[in-house]
């Protein structure tokens, strides 16, 4: 429990927290900082709402220093705050201290109509993990603002035992590249019935590389046999990092089952211009262990990167433990 401090040499300070003078309230705060005395916290809650943006920072730093939950709430009024400087540092202040049964006060900052405070309070959701919060997130996927969309899809794939989740579908093929990017990284923790085909179309067809880079991601999560013809051909995505994941994906993917399809695409990528990418679809290859892909890899021992000439050679000695019938 919190109790004021009566020791004088703190109230002096405090009370000079009251001055009209702006430099003896910054005296004050940084003195408060320094001496580290919990006698101040409420003084400091009093100077959250200084007219002074200097004084208000470093009584959200001070009091996310004593780490004293009574401030909580004093600082989630801060994520309002008109000076960015101000949100982030209570942001960053809360991420640390909101708790389990710090829900409800998060929930009812939620209908608060400020995007700033909606915004970061679903960020702090993903801290609490809990399941209850996904009702008072949904509305939030038909905001008008983009960055709120991004947010609660984002907010989503943190909460706990939500594995359906119908209405954030819709979001992979949302106007703004940022929330598909969010979304699509999200459904690969969703067990919906469309998430694999609609994973595969982002991979294929959206615009943005980085949605086809996420959704590479989210079907290396998934690892479901639906997938391997998209994935085989996003091996020729102009993009490296999409060609990159998707052999990380074909990885994971071929461990589970052998589907020869992607055979060809992943000997190709073996002489591919980035390293990353011949490294992962020699593990790939080792991984669908046919010997047909030997002659190909072999070649690659001689690869100017170290790391394709170890991955590589794993993946031969892989190949040839196998048993015979394994080879084509």
């Amino acid at each position: 429990m919190y109790t004021a401090n009566t020791d004088p040499d703190i109230d002096q300070w405090i009370e000079m927290l009251q001055s009209p003078e702006v430099n003896d309230r910054l005296v004050a705060v940084k003195t408060l900082q320094h001496l580290g005395d919990e006698g101040a916290i409420e003084g400091l809650i009093l100077a959250l709402k200084d007219e002074s943006p200097a004084v208000q920072k470093i009584a959200v730093t001070t009091l996310w220093e004593f780490a004293n939950p009574v401030a909580i709430p004093a600082l989630i009024e801060c994520l309002g705050s008109p000076h960015a400087d101000i949100r982030e540092e209570a942001l960053s202040a809360l991420k640390e201290l909101v708790a389990a049964d710090d829900l409800l006060k998060l929930l009812d900052a939620l209908h608060q109509n400020d995007i700033h405070v909606q915004i970061n309070v679903l960020i702090l959701l993903r801290k609490i993990h809990d399941a209850q919060a996904l009702p008072y997130v949904l509305p939030f996927f038909e905001s008008e603002h983009a960055s709120l969309r991004e947010a609660a899809v984002t907010t989503l794939r943190y909460l706990n035992q939500v594995v359906r989740c119908q209405p954030a579908l819709a979001l992979v093929q949302d106007p703004v590249e940022t929330v598909r990017r969010a979304a699509v990284l999200t459904l690969g923790h969703l067990t919906d019935s469309d998430v694999v085909l609609l994973l595969c179309q982002a991979l294929t067809a959206d615009a943005d590389w980085q949605v086809r880079r996420n959704a590479a991601q989210s079907l290396e999560l998934l690892a479901d046999p639906a997938a391997i013809e998209a994935l085989v051909a996003a091996m020729d995505d102009p993009e490296w990092q999409v060609r990159k994941f998707t052999a990380r994906a074909l990885q994971k993917l071929l461990e589970k089952t052998t589907d020869l399809r992607a055979m060809p695409a992943l000997i190709k990528a073996l002489t591919d211009e980035y390293s990353d990418v011949r490294r992962d679809a020699a593990t790939a290859l080792g991984n669908l262990g046919n010997a047909d892909a030997l002659p190909a890899l072999q070649q690659t021992l001689n690869d100017p990167d170290v790391d394709v000439r170890i991955f590589s050679q794993r993946a031969i000695d892989k190949i040839q433990k196998l048993p015979k019938a394994s080879h084509a």
